[in-house]
């Protein structure tokens, strides 16, 4: 262990033994430079600043937790962290024992020790601090081991494996090439082989096409928000090659599962109504699986936006009512919200650029109702859908 991470860990376990620095930034009303103030007149200055750090990062971190208030994390184990929802779905696939290699501050461990015993394993000393404390907020340190140790070390095979491999092993931001990780592609691809079977996390934005064969590889979007795709691999790989998952804010999961040659929507012209595609339906490649599920059409060969006569309810798809179909020129949109009785207007597009904000600032706005507008190619011709949300 270096000398600077005793020193961060040190600091932090003396805040782990002062909670009540907390209840004073709770209870705290005058500035921040009064509360410093009081603060280091009774802690030392570096405990102050990991206290007033870890409390903001609490309060963000509710989006992702339900026990955030009580958690430990910096602002990179919290900003790569899974969701709880997300991390609660995917450990109902674990059982038996589990090792939870590269387990940060253990968001995806606390989830796996719910249905197996876990060992987790990271190269960072406050990291695995971190997770032995989360372990206890979410009381399943009787399921946990935490080793701080290089992955390569630990030899055992036992088991099932989750691991998140590193996106940000660099100063210069995440990497989008499996390759770039932390353990890399070529590591990953033998732990496969060693393994009897677990779950690879990846960016949704990776180049994972392609680079595990025989492999399940499912998109998981939370909220309408593609958060990661995860590779399944061996004992606990499914049937089929793809998989998309949408987690809704009440926590209801929907799922296909398939092959992107599996079906085929042909192009028609508007119906009465737009459908926006879930986004891990769109980056699992089976939009037109979902879509012919559902007797949707597309509007255009390469665009994502799907359309229908009679309504269709879908957790894959965000409905829209259409209104009105015009040219996508400055004149003609113009001209059509003069006129319209839109005091708000959402504007929406996917394979065609536009600059929103500008587009915005050139329509005039002056009704009272909440539309959207959507730019759009049908068959191959820019078109703007003017709809409001069902």
């Amino acid at each position: 262990m270096s000398s600077e991470s005793h020193s961060e860990l040190e600091c932090f376990r003396q805040l782990q033994q002062s909670p009540e620095i907390f209840e004073l930034i709770a209870s705290h009303s005058g500035t921040e430079f009064q509360l410093q103030k009081q603060l280091r007149e009774q802690y030392p200055e570096d405990v102050v600043r990991a206290a007033l750090t870890l409390a903001e990062l609490r309060m963000r971190g509710r989006a992702k937790f339900s026990r955030a208030d009580q958690m430990w994390f910096d602002r990179k184990s919290l900003e790569q962290a899974t969701p709880e929802a997300v991390s609660n779905y995917k450990a109902a696939r674990f059982s038996g024992f589990v090792y939870d290699f590269c387990c940060g501050m253990g968001g995806d461990l606390v989830a796996l020790a719910q249905h197996a015993r876990v060992t987790g394993v990271d190269l960072e000393p406050v990291l695995c601090q971190f997770a032995r404390w989360n372990s206890e907020v979410y009381e399943v340190a009787d399921q946990v081991t935490v080793i701080n140790q290089p992955l390569e070390e630990v030899k055992d095979r036992e088991g099932l494996l989750h691991i998140d491999p590193d996106r940000r092993p660099h100063s210069g931001g995440k990497v989008i090439r499996i390759e770039d990780y932390r353990p890399d592609l070529e590591t990953l691809l033998g732990l496969i082989q060693e393994f009897a079977g677990g779950a690879i996390k990846l960016s949704p934005a990776s180049n994972f096409a392609g680079k595990f064969p025989g492999s399940e590889t499912e998109l998981i979007s939370l909220n309408g928000e593609c958060k990661e795709a995860t590779v399944w691999f061996g004992s606990l790989a499914g049937e089929s090659e793809f998989r998309a998952t949408a987690i809704s804010k009440s926590g209801e999961v929907a799922s296909i599962a398939g092959h992107p040659m599996d079906a085929f929507c042909s192009v028609t012209p508007p119906g009465g109504y737009l459908y926006d595609p879930d986004p891990a339906v769109v980056r699992s490649g089976l939009l037109d699986v979902a879509a012919a599920e559902c007797d949707l059409n597309r509007l255009d060969a390469e665009e994502e936006y799907l359309t229908s006569s009679e309504p269709v309810d879908s957790p894959f798809f965000r409905r829209f009512r259409i209104l009105d179909e015009l040219s996508n020129q400055d004149r003609d949109l113009k001209k059509y919200f003069r006129s319209a009785d839109f005091g708000q207007l959402e504007i929406k597009c996917r394979r065609i650029p536009v600059p929103i904000e500008a587009l915005r600032r050139k329509l005039s706005l002056k009704g009272k109702a909440a539309g959207v507008l959507v730019i759009a190619r049908l068959d191959g011709k820019s078109r703007a859908l003017v709809c409001e949300r069902e």
